[in-house]
């Protein structure tokens, strides 16, 4: 009896092993050589658990090289030399019994007596069309070998699978690791690598999600640019993302999560509410400035007044997600990765985009000042003061 404890993958089964590297190759030797030594390199990293290949050597087997020109001279082809070893060692039952309603296979094949050792292959006999008989020995060259207790392919070549199940170590890492040590010997030519188990699933779902992200960053943007019928203050809104995904991965490392396909669809939730923050603010500065505010007032007065709601519906989202990032129920691992990721980007989106919004937006709207105060001298060297370039005087109060 052989006994395994595996850990249920996210589907359900747990007979796979999550990691598993498939050696490709014209020849079966070439295949079995880079994977006994790819064997080595799973032995060799930390976080392996029963690694093994899946064909193994060492079942008896007695193989016939045949001289296909001798054969030809003898006056023997090479259909014939194989329909009767197939007959002699496998049997034959095309033909049939007949008893009344009833049919019966009739298997013709040599007696036991007769295929026992090397020996008995060699004087296997063949007929040719002059009437002589012919023993196999006569044009092939019969020994005893080892050959694999499994033949597997894949794409129409030989293959064989090394895999592995892990222990107190994610997946990603064992498999990145194993990847480094391929790479520094990689295999050898006509020998090919390919992925299966979690290492292919995550290199599809990652490619996957993170095409989905750049999808919700350019959507989200074009949006707003419908919106705010401009270029420019889109882009101080998304400067609220980097800090987000910062604090989004730093409170995954202080938890120990892994970065799993979960975390990613977190990160992805996080860039539609983390940029609400900096519309609050973006979005007030620009109502205050129409107003007739200079852009340093209209800014202390969006923090002043939207700080309340910013608050108030960060700390709400943060507070709904506690209860699954602390959960320890069965599965519950699995959605605490996501949990803590809104936790951490909402969080750090919370505290850093107050300031560093504003600090983008002064940026953004001295850049513009510049270029209106250029474009209305038209090169002359004259300043021309316009509603925009107007510097006002901010009281001490308002300053502090």
């Amino acid at each position: 009896m052989k006994v395994q404890t595996v850990q249920v993958s996210f589907f359900g089964g747990a007979g796979e092993a999550p990691l598993q590297v498939i050696v490709g190759a014209t020849k079966l030797e070439d295949a079995m050589q880079y994977a006994n030594k790819l064997l080595g390199f799973f032995k060799e990293v930390p976080g392996t658990l029963a690694p093994e290949v899946s064909v193994e050597e060492g079942s008896p087997e007695i193989k016939v090289d045949i001289d296909r020109q001798r054969m030809a001279e003898l006056g023997l082809n090479i259909q014939t030399v194989g329909a009767t070893m197939q007959t002699a060692f496998s049997g034959n039952n095309n033909a049939k019994y007949r008893d009344g309603a009833y049919e019966y296979d009739i298997n013709i094949l040599m007696d036991d007596f007769d295929r026992k050792n090397i020996d008995d292959v060699s004087q296997v006999g063949f007929v040719n069309p002059a009437g002589e008989l012919i023993r196999l020995e006569q044009f092939a060259r019969i020994y005893q070998t080892t050959g694999p207790s499994l033949l597997e392919r894949k794409d129409r070549a030989a293959s064989v699978t090394v895999k592995s199940f892990v222990l107190g170590r994610p997946s990603g890492t064992i498999g990145a690791e194993i990847q480094a040590k391929m790479a520094e010997s990689p295999p050898p030519p006509g020998v090919t690598i390919s992925y299966e188990g979690d290492l292919k699933n995550q290199s599809e779902g990652f490619g996957s999600l993170l095409i989905a992200m750049a999808a919700a960053l350019l959507f989200m943007y074009l949006i707003m640019v419908a919106l705010y019928d401009n270029w420019i203050y889109p882009l101080v809104v998304m400067f609220s993302i980097p800090v987000a995904m910062v604090g989004a991965l730093l409170a995954m490392a202080l938890t120990m999560q892994t970065l799993d396909i979960f975390a990613m669809l977190g990160m992805i939730m996080l860039i539609g509410l983390v940029a609400k923050n900096a519309i609050l603010l973006v979005d007030f500065a620009n109502q205050m400035k129409a107003e007739g505010h200079h852009y340093k007032e209209a800014l202390i007065l969006a923090g002043r007044t939207r700080l309340r709601p910013i608050l108030m519906t960060t700390i709400a989202m943060v507070a709904g997600m506690l209860p699954i990032a602390l959960a320890k129920g069965a599965g519950a691992e699995w959605k605490n990765a996501l949990a803590w990721a809104l936790v951490g980007g909402l969080t750090s989106s919370m505290l850093l985009t107050l300031v560093v919004i504003p600090a983008v937006y002064a940026i953004v709207d001295r850049i513009g000042l510049l270029f209106t105060r250029r474009k209305g001298n038209g090169g002359t060297g004259t300043n021309v003061e316009d509603s925009n370039s107007k510097v006002e005087v901010l009281d001490s109060e308002l300053i502090a």
